[in-house]
């Protein structure tokens, strides 16, 4: 706009000076002419000015284009960054998930495996124990044997106390020999008379299980049909009845040609049962 400006005033002035009297016109040539000289100089100025400033600014623009290119890319890069690290966050997250709870199941086999193993510890303890135990037993009864009376001396003293009616004597020895000498034959003798003992004192209980450790142990010992015989009475005076029965019935069918079988016929007749078959 100001170019065209001075243009047009250029182009009136040159109008005016041709309507102006010939004397002055050298003069006001010269002043005109400077003037457009001027006004060409300052529109070249201008445009050069101008033109700096368009440059100018065009680099500016261009370098905000790129800063903006520039900022857009990082923060493309950046939520690219954001989201990948998130897919990364949640695989790490399964990945440690995964991670612990197969600790935990190794863990939970750890602790399995060492309650067995302390189960086998302890187990192996005990057995120990026992054995040390037992070898103290035996070395202990091995002490005591070196010092123990010879089996017929206390036997005999046994029997004789027995006998004469010294019952709490009478077991201390019969004990004793089952201590120092349990796998003789004289042995099975000794658990009847400790059955005897107690059936005496009406201990029926204690009696019947010394007479069953005869059967067991010595059933084909001369107390035999007498520890069967005294455990049928020692169960009927339980109350176990049927049970007696069915031991003196046994020592009819075992033993019938003994004592003891005729003593066994004689309290089934006085239960009133038959000595065979059901009652």
């Amino acid at each position: 706009m100001k170019q065209h400006r001075l243009v047009s005033i250029a182009l009136l002035s040159a109008l005016w000076l041709g309507v102006t009297p010939a004397w002055g016109v050298s003069k006001e040539m010269v002043q005109l002419q400077t003037q457009v000289q001027q006004l060409q100089e300052q529109m070249t100025a201008m445009q050069r000015s101008f033109d700096e400033r368009m440059g100018v600014m065009k680099n500016l623009v261009e370098q905000d284009t790129d800063a903006v290119n520039k900022v857009v890319n990082a923060l493309g890069a950046l939520q690219g960054a954001l989201v990948k690290q998130q897919t990364d966050g949640g695989q790490k997250v399964d990945q440690l998930s995964g991670q612990i709870q197969a600790l935990n199941d190794t863990m939970d086999e750890i602790k399995v495996r060492l309650a067995k193993v302390t189960k086998q510890l302890e187990d192996m303890q005990a057995a120990q124990q026992n054995i040390q135990a037992q070898q103290a037993s035996q070395q202990a009864a091995a002490e005591a044997a070196k010092n123990a009376p010879p089996p017929d001396v206390l036997y005999n003293n046994a029997l004789r106390d027995y006998n004469g009616g010294n019952n709490d004597l009478a077991t201390q020895e019969l004990q004793q020999y089952l201590q120092f000498y349990p796998n003789t034959d004289l042995a099975g003798n000794c658990y009847f008379y400790l059955g005897e003992i107690e059936f005496r004192k009406g201990n029926y209980q204690p009696a019947a299980q010394y007479y069953d450790q005869v059967l067991q142990n010595f059933p084909s010992g001369n107390k035999a049909a007498s520890a069967e015989l005294k455990k049928g009475f020692s169960l009927v005076e339980l109350g176990k009845q049927d049970d007696g029965v069915a031991e003196l019935r046994r020592v009819v069918q075992r033993y019938p040609h003994s004592p003891e079988a005729l003593q066994a016929r004689e309290r089934l007749h006085k239960l009133g049962v038959a000595t065979t078959g059901s009652r």
